[in-house]
């Protein structure tokens, strides 16, 4: 009897990528496995799990999958002048394929043999805090990071000086050993290298055979100009150590702005309030105002209210990952005058009555708003 075809016994298109087949043969051997099917069913299901397997073994192979789509069957089995892909001729076994495709469930893929498995190192993380003057205008810190670092006396290895780890004999260097349970191939950790691939004998006496060393670290931080709450610094290769002379995680700074007392920030653009008494406010005038970059002169002109902004070009931030530099925005608060003599009450009841002989000229929007609640009263009949 002629052989199915092999996309067809997974119900896949021609064109159907590397894990559509991964995906279907999985579904079919769960569904047709030999422990999932007894009784009556048992034999047909054996029949359709292993000509699963066979469609498999070719598709998943791509010399195999490239000589299937050229000749066909004939391509694949030896019996039929195919090449040395064919199943007659001592192919992967079952238990590889299965682990293959179902490694993720029993612990991972197989591990390359050989040699200890070295590991990177975790990263690490630093909280910096800053001053608004230093993160705008750039600088540099020392900073000191409590890490784990590569020991000099091994170089790393774990071993002591002169010896070297030997590969496990249990695993062979893979960290991992394959037991075989009916049809399901379990991959476990090796128990005698604990996963390393490696057996120290003779352990380093300055680290213990771990490879590294726990040590206070002083780094030189270059802080750019610009940064802001939020922003990080990496620093490759300054996080731990790697197991075994596995290379090194990374450090990341992580900026903290401190508040500042006079300015707040909004991205490239700086703010700050200016307290103005109320006869600048009201005849004008001129006063100093701080930036980042010195003093600078502000014009207040007469009339002037709470609320009012002025913005002074240029005086923010550039910001550090480009762009044009941000401005300082002046917000005017109008401060009424406290714990006045009787002279200056006096003065000031007799501009009061000034003012209001002036009519509404002098304060427009408070006659204004007088107005409307006016008839605001008027319409809901208070």
């Amino acid at each position: 009897m002629s052989k199915r075809d092999y996309y067809e016994v997974l119900g896949l298109a021609k064109n159907a990528s590397e894990a559509e087949i991964k995906k279907a043969y999985r579904r079919l051997a769960m569904k047709h496995h030999p422990d999932r099917n007894t009784g009556d069913k048992a034999a047909e299901a054996e029949k359709s799990f292993k000509e699963a397997k066979e469609a498999y073994e070719v598709l998943s192979d791509a010399q195999k999958r490239a000589a299937y789509d050229q000749f066909g069957h004939a391509g694949v089995d030896p019996s039929m002048g195919g090449g040395r892909g064919g199943f007659s001729g001592g192919g992967a076994s079952f238990s590889d394929i299965f682990g293959d495709v179902f490694g993720d469930i029993f612990g991972g893929g197989r591990g390359g043999a050989g040699g200890s498995r070295v590991q990177r190192g975790a990263d690490l993380r630093y909280n910096l805090e800053l001053s608004l003057e230093d993160a705008v205008a750039g600088t540099s810190v020392k900073i000191k990071v409590p890490t784990w670092v590569q020991c000099e006396t091994c170089g790393g290895t774990g071993a002591k000086k002169g010896s070297s780890p030997r590969t496990c004999g249990t695993c062979q260097g893979a960290g991992q050993v394959r037991m075989q349970q009916g049809f399901f191939s379990v991959q476990q950790t090796c128990p005698t290298c604990h996963g390393k691939g490696s057996v120290i004998d003779d352990p380093c006496g300055t680290c213990r055979g771990q490879g590294r060393v726990q040590e206070t670290k002083t780094l030189s931080v270059k802080v750019p100009p610009g940064v802001d709450t939020g922003d990080r610094i990496r620093l490759a290769g300054e996080g731990e150590a790697g197991d075994h002379g596995g290379p090194s995680g990374d450090l990341y700074v992580q900026v903290h702005v401190r508040e500042h007392p006079i300015f707040s920030r909004d991205d490239s653009h700086l703010y700050c309030e200016v307290p103005i008494a109320f006869t600048t406010a009201a005849l004008g005038g001129e006063l100093e105002v701080p930036t980042l970059d010195g003093k600078v002169k502000l014009k207040i002109p007469e009339g002037t209210q709470t609320g009012k902004m002025f913005r002074m070009r240029g005086k923010g931030v550039k910001p550090v990952r480009g762009g044009p530099q941000g401005d300082l925005i002046c917000r005017v608060v109008v401060e009424t005058p406290v714990k006045l003599t009787d002279q200056q009450r006096g003065l000031l009841q007799d501009l009061d009555n000034s003012l209001k002989g002036g009519g509404r000229k002098h304060s427009p929007n408070a006659h204004s708003w007088v107005d409307s609640v006016k008839g605001f009263f008027e319409k809901m009949g208070f």
